[in-house]
């Protein structure tokens, strides 16, 4: 008998105090380097998209990832990533 999971997740990052910082000539990137977060750790980005001050994320993490720890790479990675840029 095999078993088949499928988790997927809706999920919003909002910048601090919802400030304009994600300008329209890094979104791709952002974007792009978020997707390799998430494909790093198993996952598969169904779709991303957002505005200045938040991003809307649509993934499916496998069933052994701890959504928790899942979100804690996304945020921590693209933030760090974004800061670098300036």
């Amino acid at each position: 008998m095999s078993t088949f999971t499928s988790l997927t997740y809706h999920v919003v990052f909002g910048t601090k105090h919802r400030r304009p910082l994600i300008a329209r000539n890094v979104r791709d990137e952002l974007y792009s380097y978020i997707g390799g977060i998430i494909r790093d750790e198993r996952g598969h980005l169904l779709e991303i998209g957002g505005m200045q001050d938040h991003i809307h994320i649509l993934a499916g993490f496998g069933p052994a990832a701890a959504v928790s720890d899942m979100l804690r790479q996304i945020k921590a990675g693209s933030s760090k990533w974004l800061n670098e840029r300036d």
